[in-house]
């Protein structure tokens, strides 16, 4: 996104269009070195405001995981799990392409974007290996 866009447009409207850019960026406090998600106009706890985006590595570990359990017509079963990105903070997001009841705490996931429900989301695959 152009630096002269950024103030504009709220954060979470930022990350949206990053994401219609095929970017996964998160935001970072500069002064305190920390990256951090959800997007947000202070730094968590410090309200550090001297942030910048960063594209991340997509690369995460599974913290905890859940099956939602939903009818067939209505989708389906789905997994709802947080994810600990490499670089520190976590997420909340869906993990595919495996039973959504065989996600394991610990394994290792990628993110991908994709459409969710008409949205652009971020989705972790398994990295099998």
């Amino acid at each position: 996104m152009p630096e002269n866009l950024e103030g504009t447009i709220g954060p979470e409207q930022q990350f949206k269009n990053f994401l219609l850019e095929g970017k996964f960026m998160i935001q970072r406090s500069k002064s305190l070195n920390q990256f951090f998600f959800h997007p947000r106009v202070a730094f968590p706890g410090s309200g550090e405001r001297d942030l910048e985006w960063v594209q991340v590595s997509g690369y995460g570990t599974v913290y905890s995981t859940s099956c939602n359990r939903r009818l067939p017509e209505k989708g389906g079963d789905f997994n709802l799990s947080l994810i600990t990105l490499d670089e520190g903070p976590r997420m909340m997001a869906r993990v595919e392409g495996i039973n959504p009841d065989e996600v394991e705490i610990g394994q290792k996931v990628k993110a991908r974007i994709s459409d969710l429900n008409g949205e652009l989301a971020i989705i972790f695959d398994v990295i099998k290996g």
